[in-house]
């Protein structure tokens, strides 16, 4: 019974740890420029694809996230730093004149859907739904499991790979439901929240990036 509830508040640590890192609800809204052309049933799939994506991510980093970095000497600031900068380009290609999806009544194509389709890892699984600090918090929970015994190792893994999954859940619900809440503000109100939400891409990216430039520079 100890470990069962054991597993259960490490499970629901790792889902509160993730939560606001991950910010599925915000970040759905945010993300929804990219999707918004999609009829329901692809906008379902393209969920479920970026779900999946963001918990095969959560998952390499909780099983060998902290071996592959080191393999390749790559340090989580660097990580901040290029991903910061991949947000902020996509940030400023959302706000350029001409790429306001929502000024159109433009409805999906084959075309379009195949070019979401391209994007749907990068950069909307990762790094902007599952990004740096996603991994930062997976490879500290699993460090510090990692000083327990195998058995409890292996249950503690368990627990976090539960928080992992319903996590995943979470995200497919918030990016596959997004429309709902959005068709309740009407055309113009779309818009807004579109500009709003290319502003905050291109800001989110800037402080990914200047986060690991400051923990780059205090490392030297």
């Amino acid at each position: 019974m100890e470990n069962v509830s054991a597993f259960l508040e490490l499970a629901f640590l790792g889902f509160v740890a993730l939560f606001p890192l991950v910010n599925p609800v915000g970040t759905a809204l945010v993300l929804d420029p990219f999707l918004h052309r999609l009829t329901l049933a692809e906008r379902r799939v393209a969920a479920g694809k970026i779900a999946f994506y963001c918990f095969l991510v959560c998952t390499v980093a909780l099983l060998a996230g902290s071996w592959i970095f080191k393999m390749f000497g790559i340090s989580l600031p660097v990580v901040q730093i290029a991903g910061g900068i991949l947000i902020c380009r996509t940030g400023w290609q959302l706000l350029s004149p001409g790429n306001d999806s929502s000024d159109d009544a433009e409805t999906s194509s084959p075309s379009h859907s195949k070019n979401v389709e391209d994007i749907l890892f990068y950069p909307l699984a990762f790094p902007m739904t599952t990004g740096a600090g996603t991994i930062s918090v997976i490879l500290t929970l699993s460090a510090h499991t990692s000083e327990e015994a195998l058995k409890s190792h292996l249950m503690n893994l368990s627990a976090i790979f539960v928080a992992i999954v319903a996590m995943s859940i979470l995200i497919y619900i918030c990016y596959a439901f997004t429309p709902a809440v959005l068709n309740r503000l009407g055309a113009r109100g779309q818009q807004v929240v579109n500009r709003l939400s290319a502003f905050i891409v291109f800001c989110v990216g800037l402080q990914i990036a200047a986060t690991g430039l400051k923990h780059l520079l205090k490392d030297m």
